[in-house]
């Protein structure tokens, strides 16, 4: 038998599988850690904390798998949107930390390019029709206008995917599904860097990785020195799997345009693969890992999905936490529990899941986490009732958004398919059918399948015939009809709030400013 491994960086921690060739999941391992928040809305990560997740991890399925090391015939790594990727010296270190895709700094630096580059033509080049500090671009314009020693220093932006194939094969590239997702430098008709951009903002072409690769393009071998590591052979050859949310609908089974796929961890990457670039609807654009050149991958959603959920339980959950860690039932099963009953529209309650900002398709840093129609009848279990409710709202916004039928199912993957319950709501509120993963392994498992097609040792058919999906959940048709009139209201409220969002964000930091300024004085 031969085998196959995917590893996934993710933005709270590093999760590596190991499989057969016929698909059955034989091991599998996570590694967590912590984002940096140095500041609000500010995210970064020393790319050594992914690395040794990438390394402990593989170690740890090779061993509980029990496979002699010349069976595993390669592995396949993704990872989360590096935003500006980690900046590298010449001799291959980092400079500072990576700024990962959730951070929010580079304001100033999307008005500029606003002000400075058309936005016809950005759209044109990248095939995306929206400036943000989401994309890598700004983030790297934000350390060139703040961080002048750094940038004298760096070399290279590697995205933390293959900055680890760099770790573990001395190996240079970047797949063109990181490239894209970099934003406003690459040229999605031509797959290739766009010199026109990168002079518009006076970015060095030589910081951009070579060669832009393929997913299923074999980018190196692991060295002698890894691989005593991580109990694998010498030479196993290794795939860049690209951005983790790309992986995750291959490994759903998506080799063709048409089906829509929502990965939902932390954040929310809800995604139809089509042809050509969907323009003019607010989305992420960027090119598939399979078939690079062919297939686009067109994404929303949420930028604090699962995240807002975590801070809930975090937060508001501390019996629950304290009962887990004396045996009990998971924190989030029993706060699921408590929410079992609540009916549609949680009895009046209606949240905003905007609590790091939002990307596509609101695009908005300002926007604001927002609890509606709170009363003193509403417990606990309403709450997160209501907190599921808004992940649901927000995955039918991202549908929308695309401006298309998705036919007769979506998918939905990650953690929230743990509850069966989130999972109906998910459908009865979008009015889709959905289906999930039998394995919760999405973004690992299309890992191993771009390496098992990189090494030639699978082919489409073969993975396709893999049962990765199980039954369609159907909408419920009479809560689907009430489920409408709420999402009416959620998508109602932002646009009543939207101004009143701006306004906090200015008082706020003029507070700030004004505080700072007194505790100088004194």
């Amino acid at each position: 038998m031969k085998y196959l491994i995917g590893t996934d960086i993710g933005t709270s921690g590093t999760k590596s599988i190991l499989m057969d060739t016929n698909g059955k999941l034989i091991a599998q391992d996570l590694e967590e850690y912590d984002v940096l928040t140095p500041k609000p809305l500010w995210a970064e990560q020393w790319p050594d904390v992914w690395v040794k997740g990438v390394k402990d991890s593989i170690r740890a399925v090779v061993k509980k798998s029990g496979v002699a090391p010349e069976d595993i015939k390669g592995m396949g790594i993704s990872g989360l949107y590096g935003g500006s990727g980690v900046p590298v010296d010449k001799d291959m270190k980092p400079v500072r930390p990576d700024l990962i895709w959730m951070d929010r700094r580079a304001q100033e630096e999307t008005e500029w390019v606003k002000a400075n580059i058309s936005t016809e033509k950005l759209t044109e080049i990248t095939g995306d029709d929206v400036v943000d500090p989401y994309y890598g671009y700004t983030k790297i314009l934000w350390i060139k206008n703040h961080e002048p020693e750094n940038w004298r220093k760096i070399h290279m932006f590697l995205p933390p995917s293959n900055y680890a194939i760099y770790q573990l094969t001395g190996a240079v590239c970047i797949d063109h599904t990181a490239a894209g997702n970099l934003g406003g430098l690459y040229d999605i008709n031509t797959h290739t860097w766009s010199k026109e951009l990168l002079n518009a903002m006076d970015i060095p072409e030589s910081m951009m990785p070579e060669p832009i690769v393929d997913s299923t393009t074999i980018v190196g071998h692991i060295t002698d020195e890894a691989a005593a590591d991580l109990g694998v052979k010498a030479g196993t050859p290794v795939v860049s799997g690209g951005v983790d949310v790309g992986a995750a609908n291959v490994g759903m089974g998506v080799f063709e345009p048409g089906r829509y796929v929502a990965a939902i961890g932390s954040s929310m990457n809800a995604a139809l693969v089509s042809k050509t670039p969907i323009k003019g609807k607010g989305l992420i654009v960027w090119p598939y890992p399979y078939k690079s050149k062919d297939l686009v991958y067109n994404f929303s959603g949420s930028a604090t999905a699962g995240a807002i959920t975590k801070w809930f339980r975090d937060t508001m959950g501390e019996k629950e936490v304290a009962a887990q860690k004396a045996g009990g039932d998971n924190a989030y099963v029993a706060l699921g529990k408590e929410a079992h009953d609540i009916p549609v529209g949680s009895e009046g309650l209606v949240v905003l899941p905007y609590f790091m900002g939002e990307r596509a398709p609101v695009w908005n840093s300002d926007a604001k986490g927002t609890i509606f129609g709170l009363s003193l009848v509403h417990t606990k279990g309403h709450l997160f009732h209501a907190f599921q409710e808004a992940v649901c709202y927000a995955l039918r916004h991202s549908m929308e958004a695309t401006g298309r039928d998705l036919g007769d199912y979506v998918v939905i993957a990650g953690g929230v398919t743990n509850s069966p319950d989130w999972v109906q709501m998910f459908a009865d509120v979008t009015g889709y059918a959905v289906r999930t993963p039998i394995d919760n392994a999405e973004a690992n498992l299309g890992d191993v399948m771009l390496a098992g097609l990189g090494t030639g040792i699978l082919n489409v058919e073969d993975v396709q015939k893999w049962q990765v999906l199980g039954d369609k959940i159907e909408p419920d048709p009479k809560k689907h009809e009430a489920y409408n009139k709420f999402y009416k209201l959620y998508r109602q409220l932002y646009g009543d709030l939207e101004g009143d969002m701006h306004t906090l964000t200015q008082i706020t930091k003029e507070s700030e400013k004004l505080l700072a300024k007194d505790t100088q004085n004194v």
